[in-house]
C-alpha cells in the first residue's frame, strides 16, 4: 500500500482560527516554498495487546514538493493519518503544524486548526441526501437548519472548485468517487486548509482517478495549501512525487529520491522480499461448460438499465476476465450470478440447470462462490470475530451442524486450519474483522470462501485498495483455482491485471459486452478503447 502525500506549491496562509486554536501571536502565518508545514517526530503508537503501529517515526513534509510514503497493508499508515486527524493519541511524539507544537485531542481541534480528513472508509449515511451529510454536524446548522442558504453555500464552494455533484441525490445511490466527492466537499465546508485523504483513489476508476487529479489541481490554486494523498499504485507516485520515505510494521525503513527508484525496488522495500510483478499462468487444459448466460439483463438500483442483454460462457479451468470503468454493469452483473440482484429477463445456466431465480443459498451449496468488492458490510462483517466469519459459510454443512446445533470445536479448528492455510495475520481467531488490515481482511475473505467452492468462483476487484504483497497473493489463489479446474469469472478495473490473469476478455461498455476476445488477440491499447466507449473498430 502506497501513502503519498502531495505538499503543493502554495503559499500557506494561517487563518484565523488555526492562530486561536495554536495560541499564535504576532506572526503572519506564511510558509514560503520548501519550508516544512507539518513535521512528526518521534510518533509511536502500540495498541492492546502490544501491537506496534508506529514505533519512532521522523518525517516532514515541506511546500512545493510530492512525498511519498509507501507501505504494506498494517504498516502503519491509517494510524499516521488518524494521529493527525486526532483520532487516535500517540503513546509517544510530537506534532508540529507551521514550526509550532500542538496536540489533537479530538477530531475537533484538528478541524479547528484547518485540517480535514477524508478516511479510507466511507463515514456517510447512506439513506441522507448528499446535502444532508455536507452539513450534518455542523457548527453553522445551529438547532433551525437554513437549508436554502447552506445549499447556496454549497453550491458555491462546488463552483469555485469545479466539481459536480447532485446535492439531492442520497448517497447509496453514488458511485465510490461520488461518494468520496461527499466527502471531501464536506471537509472543505467546515475550512479545511490541509486535507488528509487516506487512499482516496483505492476505489475509483481510472476516469475518475484523473478527475480527482485534476481536481487537487484545482485546490491547489486556490486555497489548500497541503494535500496528503494516499494511493496504493505505484505508478501514480512515479508520476507525482519528489521523494520517498517507506513504512514497514510501523518503522521508517528507507528514504530516498523518487528519481533515484525503481518499481521492483520500492516494492522489496515495502515487503522486504522480491514481488513478482507478472504471474506465469498455469498450463490448464480448458474443460467442458460451467456457466452459460443467455441475453441477461438487469436494473440498478436507481431502477435504470445496467446490465443489458449480456450473454457469455465459462468452462472448467478457465479465468473470464470483464474489464471495464467502474458503473458499467459489471457490479450488478456479479450480483445476479451471486443471487443477489433479481434478473429481468434472459437465464443463467449452471452445469445444465436454470439457476435464473435460485436464492444464494442454493448457489453456495452447488459450488458457486462470491467474493465482493465491498470487503466490510459485505465481505465480512467488521464487528464479528475471524471464526463467527468463517462461520457464515458453514452453518448449514451437515458436517458442522448436529441436531440443529453449531458444532463450536469443528468450527474452532476449522477456522484455525484455513486461517492458517491463508496466512492471515491475528493474534487469534477471535480477533474482530474490523481490526484486520486490507490485505488481512481479503485473505479472510478467501479463507470462507474458496475451500467451500468447486466449481465457479465470482471474484468482483479482488486486489483493489491491496499493496503489491497483498496483490500477487489473491492473484496467485485466482491462478490456483484455475489449475483445480474451476471457472473463475473476473471483474477488474486493472486491465494490466485482466490481461494477466484472463483466457478470453470481455470489455463492458454502459452494460454492454463491447466484445469477447482470447486472451492471445486482447491488446491494450484496444481493449482500454473499447471499456471507454472510443472503439471505432480499427
Amino acid at each position: 500500500m502506497v501513502s503519498t502525500y502531495l505538499i503543493l506549491k502554495y503559499r500557506v496562509v494561517v487563518d484565523d482560527s488555526i492562530r486561536k486554536g495554536m495560541g499564535y501571536s504576532g506572526m503572519d502565518g506564511k510558509v514560503e516554498g520548501g519550508e516544512t508545514i507539518l513535521e512528526v517526530r518521534g510518533l509511536t503508537k502500540i495498541y492492546p495487546g502490544g501491537v506496534v503501529a508506529l514505533d519512532g517515526v521522523d518525517l516532514e513534509f515541506k511546500s512545493g514538493e510530492i512525498h511519498a510514503i509507501l507501505g504494506e497493508n498494517g504498516a502503519g499508515k491509517t494510524t499516521l493519518m488518524n494521529i493527525l486527524y486526532g483520532v487516535l493519541q500517540p503513546d509517544r511524539g510530537e506534532i508540529y503544524l507551521y514550526g509550532r507544537k500542538v496536540r489533537f485531542r479530538s477530531p475537533l481541534d484538528a478541524i479547528n486548526m484547518g485540517i480535514g480528513m477524508v478516511h479510507q472508509q466511507r463515514r456517510l449515511i447512506p439513506a441522507h441526501t448528499v446535502l444532508e451529510n455536507i452539513i450534518l454536524g455542523h457548527p453553522k446548522a445551529g438547532r433551525i437548519l437554513d437549508f436554502k442558504k447552506m445549499r447556496r453555500e454549497v453550491e458555491e464552494l462546488c463552483r469555485k472548485y469545479g466539481f459536480r455533484i447532485d446535492l439531492d441525490a442520497r448517497v447509496w445511490q453514488l458511485s465510490a468517487g461520488e461518494q468520496q466527492l461527499v466527502e471531501i466537499i464536506r471537509a472543505l465546508y467546515r475550512g479545511a486548509k490541509i486535507l488528509i485523504l487516506d487512499e482516496p483513489t483505492s476505489v475509483l476508476t481510472p476516469l475518475e482517478v484523473e478527475v480527482f487529479l485534476n481536481s487537487l489541481k484545482t485546490m491547489s490554486k486556490q486555497d489548500i495549501a497541503l494535500v496528503p494523498f494516499v494511493t496504493h499504485k505505484l505508478p501514480e507516485v512515479f508520476a507525482i512525487s519528489d521523494r520517498v520515505t517507506i513504512l514497514r510494521r510501523g518503522k521508517v525503513v528507507k528514504r530516498l529520491e523518487t528519481k533515484d527508484a525503481t518499481m521492483k525496488a520500492l516494492a522489496e522495500y515495502m515487503v522486504g522480499k522480491e514481488v513478482l510483478f507478472a504471474l506465469s499462468k498455469p498450463k490448464v487444459n480448458i474443460g467442458g461448460e460451467i456457466l452459460r448466460v443467455e441475453n441477461l439483463s438487469a436494473m440498478n438500483d436507481k431502477g435504470l438499465p445496467a446490465i443489458k442483454d449480456v450473454s457469455f460462457t465459462i468452462r472448467e479451468g478457465e479465468i473470464f476476465g470483464i474489464a471495464g470503468v467502474s458503473g458499467n454493469g459489471q457490479q450488478e452483473l456479479a450480483e445476479v450470478l451471486a443471487g443477489l440482484r433479481r434478473a429481468e429477463t434472459g437465464r443463467i445456466i449452471f452445469m445444465g440447470k436454470d439457476i435464473t431465480n435460485t436464492p444464494v443459498l442454493e448457489r453456495l451449496k452447488m459450488g458457486i462462490g462470491y467474493i465482493p468488492s465491498e470487503r466490510l458490510g459485505v465481505g465480512v462483517i467488521g464487528g464479528f470475530s475471524l471464526v463467527e466469519n468463517i462461520i457464515m459459510s458453514l452453518y448449514f454443512d451437515k458436517e458442522f451442524v448436529s441436531r440443529g446445533l453449531l458444532n463450536y470445536k469443528k468450527i474452532r479448528e476449522y477456522a484455525e486450519k484455513v486461517i492458517s492455510e491463508f496466512e492471515v495475520v491475528a493474534p487469534s481467531i477471535y480477533t474482530k474483522a474490523a481490526h484486520l488490515s486490507g490485505g488481512n481482511l481479503q485473505r479472510l475473505i478467501l479463507s470462507r470462501v474458496i475451500p467451500r467452492t468447486s466449481k465457479l468462483l465470482i471474484a468482483n476487484l479482488p486486489t483493489v485498495g491491496l499493496d503489491v504483497a497483498a496483490t500477487e497473493y489473491v492473484r496467485k489463489r485466482l491462478l490456483d483455482c484455475k489449475e483445480k479446474g474451476m471457472g473463475v469469472l473476473l471483474i477488474s478495473d486493472d486491465l494490466d491485471e485482466v490481461l494477466q490473469l484472463s483466457d478470453r476478455v470481455a470489455p463492458i461498455y454502459e452494460g454492454r459486452f463491447v466484445s469477447i476476445l482470447p486472451a492471445e488477440q486482447a491488446k491494450k491499447e484496444v481493449i482500454g478503447a473499447m471499456m471507454t466507449g472510443a472503439y471505432s473498430g480499427r
